[in-house]
């Protein structure tokens, strides 16, 4: 018999879970996530408080005989990443997400699923209306924003929640525990540009680049699954003379955390070299499938006719366009020094969007915060040196390891206890809001755990159902087993 979502163990985390689902909640509109748990807390009788920004805190008192245990904080993310394949129809800020279950994973139609960090919201609200667990004092932090900006964290105010123990549930890899994250910040290049007639004598086609995997910034950005916007811009800078490339439209990527996996543009080329180009792209995208047939073997590039555009843009503005994105780095730019298998430095090549002016956003990360100067350095000089416009964001900061962390110590023992083996504590390439929440409260004692999700900040996100059962057991063990205040 085919298990459905609610049957799944535990069975109140997938039922929160499986609601959670139904309530669009894109970042930077959360108001409906917000309004539910503020309706949940009130029917449960929970104590509750929401700042200006949206954050919320609900708390829960302790259960008997466990009043004088040190209070913890559960902490995640209420926004998603929408991200959607270019033939799935869904609007985010209105459709439900539809769950499906897929061997041991569960998986989301056409879009993604929203587990990251969907899970931890989830498993805050099943232990607040848990009365069968043994805990202490909790409060469950829930933040707004974290995917585009962390701007929930950043306005967290000093003194919205108590515990100086916290737990972040945001974590994607399961039998590791996190105790660091790198800080990142954002660089945006802005390219003006004028409209110009159609060469005469100009034949249009649309190209696109579909079919590579995407992936999250921080945690996929070394494994090679192929960049977009890269790709494209790789097809027409080599081709632009050849043909007399004139680019009327061109797009790639969706979100700043997120490998770009499509993109496109509209062109014109020269009248008489139509089947000539056709060859070209088709040939391109041989050479591009044979460089990429491990980690992105669904990669397509696609030409076909269109109708002349009103329009392309001026020669020297997509000159340096087309130049500056060659050029542009992507991916993993050093290695950690003290800690195996772990970026230090990267940088995604992440957006390109066109309407007035053409806005090219890229995002860096760095454990070091020299090494972060460095990379946002060599992007701004990269666009500057093409005639752009440079923005760059303050960004966030990191998180520092500690391997004394009392919280550290006891989740291992618990991990130990109940599956009979060592987990790896490490850090994360990936921004977590930890890093700001440790600015903001000194000497905050902090940890993140969460079940496998895979594919996160794409179509293909999925969560592990085996784990995610581990994940709450072991949960309920760390808090079981905290210590007298």
């Amino acid at each position: 018999m085919t298990k459905i979502i609610n049957e799944l163990e535990p069975t109140v985390v997938w039922n929160y879970f499986e609601e959670i689902c139904k309530i669009p909640r894109p970042s930077k509109k959360e108001e409906k996530i917000i309004k539910y748990l503020m309706d949940f807390a009130k029917k449960y009788k929970l104590q509750a408080k929401k700042d200006e920004i949206g954050n919320i805190l609900i708390s829960k008192p302790a259960v008997k005989g466990y009043e004088n245990v040190k209070p913890v904080v559960l902490q995640s993310h209420l926004d998603m990443v929408g991200e959607k394949n270019s033939d799935t129809e869904h609007d985010f800020a209105t459709d439900a997400i539809k769950p499906y279950i897929d061997g041991d994973w569960v998986k989301a139609k056409g879009t993604t699923l929203g587990a990251d960090d969907g899970i931890g919201i989830a498993t805050q609200m099943a232990i607040l209306v848990a009365d069968d667990i043994k805990h202490g004092p909790i409060e469950c932090l829930f933040t707004v924003d974290e995917e585009t900006g962390l701007s929930g964290a950043f306005a967290l105010e000093d003194d919205f929640f108590e515990s100086r123990t916290l737990i972040n549930l945001d974590s994607e890899d399961w039998a590791e525990l996190f105790i660091g994250c790198a800080g990142g910040r954002d660089t945006k290049a802005y390219f003006k540009f004028e409209k110009e007639n159609v060469p005469k004598k100009s034949t249009a086609f649309e190209i696109s680049v579909k079919g590579l995997k995407g992936g999250h910034s921080g945690d996929e950005i070394h494994k090679g699954f192929g960049n977009s916007i890269k790709l494209l811009d790789r097809l027409l800078f080599e081709a632009k003379d050849d043909f007399n490339i004139r680019i009327s439209f061109i797009d790639g990527g969706n979100m700043r955390n997120a490998i770009p996996r499509e993109a496109f543009a509209k062109v014109v080329v020269k009248e008489g070299k139509e089947s000539e180009f056709i060859d070209y792209v088709n040939k391109f995208n041989s050479i591009a499938k044979n460089e990429l047939f491990v980690t992105a073997p669904d990669l397509q590039i696609d030409v076909k006719k269109s109708n002349i555009p009103d329009f392309v843009i001026d020669k020297n503005t997509q000159d340096m366009l087309l130049k500056s994105l060659f050029i542009c780095p992507h991916g993993e730019m050093a290695w950690s020094q003290n800690i195996p298998e772990l970026v230090e430095t990267s940088t995604n090549l992440a957006t390109l969007k066109m309407d007035n002016e053409i806005i090219v956003g890229t995002s860096q990360r760095s454990s070091v915060e020299s090494k972060l100067d460095w990379i946002v350095q060599m992007l701004s000089n990269t666009f500057e040196l093409a005639g752009a416009e440079v923005e760059t964001t303050d960004g966030y900061p990191g998180w520092q390891p500690n391997l004394k962390s009392e919280i550290l110590e006891i989740t291992k023992k618990s991990y130990i206890k109940l599956f009979k083996e060592e987990p790896a504590v490490k850090a994360i390439h990936a921004g977590l809001e930890c890093g700001l929440i440790g600015k903001k409260y000194p000497g905050i004692d902090m940890i993140s755990i969460g079940p496998d999700i895979k594919g996160a900040h794409t179509p293909d996100e999925r969560i592990n159902i085996i784990n995610t059962k581990q994940f709450w057991d072991l949960l309920l063990d760390v808090l079981e087993n905290m210590p007298k205040d």
